[in-house]
């Protein structure tokens, strides 16, 4: 029923048209990270230590930044002072920058949510810490030759389409200094072997999607090249239908490799993640340390 008490129209025909299976990166709702509700939730599940939906657990987060900032210190090849800058991209509300800049790293944050900018700028001056943040498409990214270190963590990286993943490389590339490191984690189709894919529905009168009551068709479809595409179709009382997309590449060492060689990388080193734990061929993630050549 709808608020007026009037019955509904649910065009079923279109709901088995939109369960069919996409081409590959075909897009869903665009920039749907800035609606004002997701936003919110978003930042919710950023900020909740009790689960690793949006960001790891605050003890994971910990151990990644020591562990990024012991390679930025300690490289012998380049000397990097600790007050090196370092560019975070995707930094969310800012869980790492703020471990980093705690370090003595001159932090600059970069993120698509200003919901969650604010926030992070909020509590880097809670903190007094002297961190720049930009509310940004880091796909739109013009900083050259400014920075030690690029970080995109927590699989950033795979979410996007080819040719965004090669312009995203070309911005790094040229946004480090020369011998900067790229420093960031890919998922492994480990990941996907052991969390599988989602298909059920429910009925809520509010939830992550939307405010009000709607109903979530969640679907996940697999691709080859280890490709994934988890898929919810939101339909609110009025009838009205969103399609959210969530697309994931999954990733060997040879096929990051050979993206990062293509890009002009030189690929230092490999870890089952981002807290330097020793790669195994049965890691759901890659830690991945790249090099910018001098």
């Amino acid at each position: 029923m709808t608020t007026s008490g009037m019955p509904a129209l649910l065009d079923i025909d279109l709901l088995c048209l939109l369960q069919e299976q996409p081409l590959p990166f075909t897009p869903g709702e665009p920039h749907f990270w800035t609606d004002p509700h997701i936003a919110r939730q978003m930042l919710a599940a950023h900020l909740d230590p009790s689960h690793d939906a949006a960001s790891r657990r605050p003890e994971i987060i910990d151990r990644s930044a020591a562990w990024i900032s012991s390679l930025i210190v300690a490289d012998p090849a380049h000397r990097w002072q600790p007050n090196a800058p370092i560019l975070d991209l995707g930094c969310g509300p800012g869980l790492y920058a703020i471990r980093l800049a705690r370090a003595g790293f001159q932090v600059t944050g970069v993120d698509f949510s200003q919901n969650s900018i604010d926030y992070a700028l909020s509590e880097a001056r809670r903190a007094n810490l002297a961190i720049q943040y930009r509310c940004q498409d880091y796909l739109q990214l013009q900083d050259q030759d400014a920075y030690s270190a690029v970080l995109l963590i927590y699989g950033d990286f795979c979410p996007l389409a080819p040719a965004q993943r090669a312009s995203l490389l070309a911005n790094v590339f040229r946004a480090l200094k020369p011998g900067g490191c790229f420093i960031f984690d890919v998922s492994t189709p480990i990941h996907r072997q052991r969390h599988g894919l989602k298909n059920h529905w429910v009925a809520a009168g509010q939830g992550f999607w939307k405010p009000g009551p709607h109903l979530v068709l969640e679907q996940g479809f697999s691709y080859p090249g280890d490709i994934y595409l988890d898929q919810y179709i939101v339909v609110e009382p009025e009838g009205k239908i969103s399609i959210y997309r969530n697309w994931f590449q999954d990733y060997t060492p040879a096929a990051i490799g050979a993206e990062l060689q293509v890009a002009g990388f030189v690929v230092e080193d490999l870890r089952g993640d981002l807290a330097g734990n020793p790669y195994d061929p049965a890691s759901e993630w890659i830690g991945v340390l790249a090099r910018k050549p001098a």
